[in-house]
Parts: C-alpha cells; sequence; structure tokens
C-alpha cells in the first residue's frame, strides 16, 4: 500500500512539474533585453470565462462560442525575443523541454527559413498544454497555453475554423 500510495504522490508531482514548464521558460525569459512578454492569469481567464458567451467569427456567418474553452485555461504566457542568442538559448531550452517525451508533435511549418512548430501535451480525454515556437531569421516566438481543455472541444474548433476557411 505504501508503494502504491509513493507512486501516487510521485506521478502528482510529476504533472504538477511539467505543467509549470511553460511558466519556467516564461518566468526565466520575461525580463530580459530584447523580450516583449505576455502572461495572462487564470484569475483572468475567471473573469473572461464569466462572460455568458464569447462568440467569435470562424467563417462568413458563421461564429463559435469560445467561452466552455476559455473556462478551461490556467494560463497563457508569451515571448518575443528579437535578440538572437537569446532565441537560441530559449529554442535549445523548449526543445529540451519536448526531447522529455511529454509533448508531441502537432503541426510543423517551414517556409523560406521560418519554422513554426506546435505541440500538445495531454491523453486522449484532454489537453493541458498546448506549446506554439516560431523562428525567423530575425526573431523568435514563445507561446505556452495551459489548462484542463477537452480534446474533443479543441479539435472540434480546429475542424470548424478549418472548413470555414475552404
Amino acid at each position: 500500500m505504501k508503494k502504491i500510495y509513493a507512486m501516487a504522490v510521485l506521478l502528482l508531482m510529476a504533472i504538477g512539474a511539467s505543467a509549470q514548464e511553460g511558466r519556467n521558460i516564461y518566468n526565466r525569459y520575461s525580463d530580459t533585453e530584447g523580450v516583449s512578454a505576455v502572461y495572462i492569469s487564470p484569475a483572468m481567464f475567471k473573469l473572461i470565462g464569466r462572460i455568458p458567451e464569447l462568440n467569435v467569427e470562424i467563417g462568413e456567418g458563421e461564429n463559435m462560442d469560445l467561452a466552455p474553452l476559455v473556462r478551461t485555461f490556467s494560463g497563457f504566457y508569451m515571448l518575443d525575443i528579437e535578440n538572437a542568442s537569446v532565441g537560441r538559448e530559449l529554442l535549445r531550452e523548449v526543445d529540451s523541454m519536448i526531447s522529455k517525451g511529454r509533448y508531441e508533435l502537432l503541426m510543423e511549418v517551414k517556409d523560406d527559413g521560418d519554422i513554426v512548430r506546435i505541440y500538445t501535451a495531454g491523453n486522449d480525454k484532454t489537453i493541458e498544454s498546448i506549446v506554439f515556437i516560431a523562428t525567423e531569421p530575425d526573431g523568435t516566438q514563445f507561446m505556452c497555453l495551459d489548462g484542463t481543455m477537452n480534446r474533443s472541444e479543441v479539435e472540434s474548433l480546429i475542424a470548424k475554423v478549418a472548413s470555414s476557411d475552404m
């Protein structure tokens, strides 16, 4: 019984630690010269989530209510880095975070030296974190959205947005 309890505690600690990776990266770079930083707290998401409907136009004449999804967010971290050496350092740190195997590549776009990658972490039912990293010759952008997002709702949103663009 003690072994099961110890394993459960270790698992919960690992989940809590990995959910803080985006925040740790944000905290490490947000006060660096040449870095623009944006943080949205859980309190702000709760406030936004109190709005009964948060309709966003996703296509011509087609709206989608994002309020249920926004209520699941617990943190948003964004860094826009103009300093090339700081950008390379951040990229190495994100690559290290990704290489631990918790994140899976959702999408990658390469265009004339620009690279955009989107990763998710979670399971079959929920997405706990979405990481966006973009590298360009003149800068690096990092975004991390944490929460407990229903995977089917996120996939439905992506499908509706993608079908409205066609």
